[in-house]
């Protein structure tokens, strides 16, 4: 077998050319020779040498011969300085490494790393060296092969104090929840089969009952989520037909997602009345025509105006919707099924609106409920079989662990045990319970610390429930506000986020500081916590 010899990686800045799909990949060889540097720059300590002369041709893998020659004599010694696939597959450590993964995997990945190197070396900008041996391309190989076959998806310690963080999956769910999701996933159920009667059912059965309890409706549905639920009922409902909604609560419900897009897709026509901040029931009365099917009303769930400001009352428009036979469709968005007004939130419940005669409500399961993410549909029963019927329903239904997760949830409810659904938990802890623990944890803190470079407090603070609810609503709350004298607030919290724990950690900062609330971390986390604090400020 041919020794390998010391390789210079060489690092260039590149021009895509060739259309969109050349500049992908020669991004992706950017990109994963950024990390190839970076890794070994940190693995070896070496530095990084300049070389004026840059060559000048770009290429991905092969070049002509014409090619070769115009390269600079250096650039041509680097790239047959450059390992085979075949003989670095020979060497020891990966030959050990193809016995645990499917070869095919492992020669991908290494020819991925070899022709994004190449790439680079052949690149047009200015040239960087970076002296690495054959055990650091493996290195690469091994650690790139570890994070294709690790979990992309994995926990995060929330330390901002927002409680349905949306970046950050909004609502955790209770623990209860395991125990069941576990039986469901790996047994078979009964999820569309009725067990007493020996023939096909339904899934909607196995929450249907828990939602009219806890809500009053005459019948429920769940979709995947919010956004399909306002989508479903207006194509089921109004499409080709005119929806009337004040220009006021033509909302954007999160990332780029606004209502009048949705009732585009669902073929309803948009009849927009009044103005952005001023709206009566007449502008309802005179929009009125042979094309009308639905009235909507979209609750502000996500922001909050102010000033001088008019909207009809809830009580306006049922009066209209009975008077005219038109069905009432409310989005109130955050799902709130108890009073929580007691701790500072003022969102009106899903309940309240079917009391009052809402004709359909549709809401989310994992905002304020604190379940899973779901979208609910629920009142009059001739309208939600009428949603039930459509053909859309069936493309956006939910699957058996969405719905186990979400009858655990409602159970809780139906049961009173408020305290086992995590978003409910945190959001009624006191100001007196938060200084507690953020003074305990302080006390088993600050022996791994050096106090001489730190500023710890406990501070007034406010909590929000976020996930696109409770528009300047927040919980009074007590933080943990750190300053240091060797890092910035943003290189603390870059450090929390990016520590070597396994755990990373994401808090806030305001006024130059560091700001930690154990409102949304769980008493479990605050070890994992503590130590990754301990490592960001040393």
């Amino acid at each position: 077998m041919v020794a390998m010899a010391a390789v210079s990686l060489v690092f260039y800045g590149r021009r895509a050319a060739g259309g969109a799909s050349t500049a992908r990949r020669f991004q992706y060889a950017e990109d994963k020779l950024s990390a190839i540097v970076a890794y070994l720059y940190q693995r070896t300590g070496r530095s990084i040498v300049r070389i004026a002369r840059p060559p000048s041709l770009c290429s991905n893998t092969k070049m002509d011969s014409r090619a070769r020659r115009s390269l600079a004599p250096e650039t041509s010694e680097l790239l047959r300085q450059i390992p085979s696939v075949d003989e670095l597959l020979r060497q020891p450590r990966m030959a050990k490494l193809a016995g645990r993964i499917p070869r095919e995997l492992l020669v991908e990945v290494a020819r991925e790393v070899v022709s994004s190197i190449r790439a680079e070396i052949t690149g047009e900008k200015g040239v960087s060296v970076i002296p690495i041996i054959p055990a650091d391309l493996e290195d690469v190989i091994a650690r790139e092969v570890e994070r294709i076959l690790s979990r992309s998806l994995q926990p995060i310690i929330n330390a901002t104090g927002v409680v349905l963080h949306t970046n950050l999956g909004r609502a955790p769910l209770a623990p209860a929840i395991l125990d069941e999701l576990r039986h469901t996933a790996i047994h078979y159920s009964n999820l569309e089969y009725d067990v007493e009667g020996g023939a096909r059912g339904k899934r909607d059965t196995h929450t249907v009952e828990l939602l009219t309890r806890l809500t009053g409706a005459e019948d429920a549905i769940v979709v995947n989520n919010c956004a399909a639920a306002i989508l479903v009922v207006l194509t089921a409902l109004a499409k080709k037909s005119e929806v009337i909604v004040s220009r006021g609560e033509l909302i954007e419900i999160g990332d780029g997602f606004r209502i009048p897009e949705v009732m585009s897709q669902s073929g309803a026509i948009l009849r927009e009345v009044g103005t952005t901040n001023r709206t009566r029931i007449a502008d309802y009365v005179n929009a009125l025509s042979e094309k009308t099917r639905l009235l909507l009303r979209v609750h502000p769930s996500n922001f909050q105006m102010s000033g001088f400001t008019e909207k009809p009352s809830l009580a306006e428009l049922i009066a209209l919707s009975r008077s005219t036979n038109l069905p009432l469709v409310e989005d109130l968005g955050s799902g709130c099924l108890v009073d929580l007004s007691e701790y500072g939130i003022n969102e009106p419940t899903v309940r309240q609106s079917i009391e009052a005669g809402v004709s359909l409500v549709t809401f989310s399961g994992d905002k304020l409920l604190g379940g899973p993410q779901a979208g609910i549909i629920a009142g009059k029963e001739e309208l939600v079989h009428h949603v039930r019927r459509h053909p859309l329903f069936r493309a956006l239904r939910v699957d058996k662990l969405t719905i186990t997760a979400l009858e655990v949830t409602l159970a809780a409810y139906q049961r009173g045990a408020l305290d086992e659904v995590p978003t409910l938990a945190m959001i009624r802890v006191s100001v007196q319970e938060m200084e507690k623990r953020s003074r305990n944890f302080i006390r088993d803190l600050t022996p791994s610390l050096s106090m001489n470079e730190l500023d710890l407090e406990i501070a007034d603070g406010k909590s929000l429930a976020g996930g696109g609810s409770t528009p300047e609503q927040w919980l009074p709350t007590k933080v943990i506000r750190i300053k240091s004298r060797r890092y910035s607030a943003s290189q603390m919290e870059q450090r929390l986020r990016r520590g070597p724990g396994s755990t990373p950690v994401v808090a806030r900062i305001e006024d130059d500081r560091l700001v930690i609330d154990l409102r949304t971390v769980f008493a479990d986390q605050e070890a994992a916590l503590a130590e990754a604090l301990a490592a960001a400020l040393r």
